[in-house]
């Protein structure tokens, strides 16, 4: 892998597509099997996601705003792993919030 920089203030906020309706996001590291994927995902106040699981481990970064899961509020500052394979969510926001999320292929 070679060294990648990224300013996210050059990348235009775009449609994500694979989440649900508003979601918007900024591709800072596109990935591969063998590399992390990071994006940066701004969601919308009244946003739901439903539980699901990946193949691989998350890391979920909240920047700015606050979202709940499980009965537990992420909040600008908060920092979240989540194993390969493990069910999370489901997601929901009261206010909005902008989260860097990465996924990568962690040794079990």
């Amino acid at each position: 892998m070679k060294e990648t920089i990224t300013n996210i203030n050059d990348i235009d906020w775009q449609p994500a597509e694979e989440y649900p309706g508003g979601t918007m996001k900024k591709v800072l590291y596109d990935g591969s099997d063998s590399t992390p994927r990071a994006v940066l995902l701004k969601i919308d106040p009244g946003w739901i996601m439903n539980e699901h699981s990946h193949v691989y481990t998350e890391i979920h970064y909240v920047l700015e705003g606050t979202y709940e899961s499980r009965d537990k509020v992420y909040s600008a500052g908060s920092f979240r792993m989540i194993p390969a394979h493990a069910d999370h969510g489901p997601f929901t926001t009261i206010g909005g919030a902008v989260i860097l999320v990465i996924w990568f292929d962690a040794p079990q």
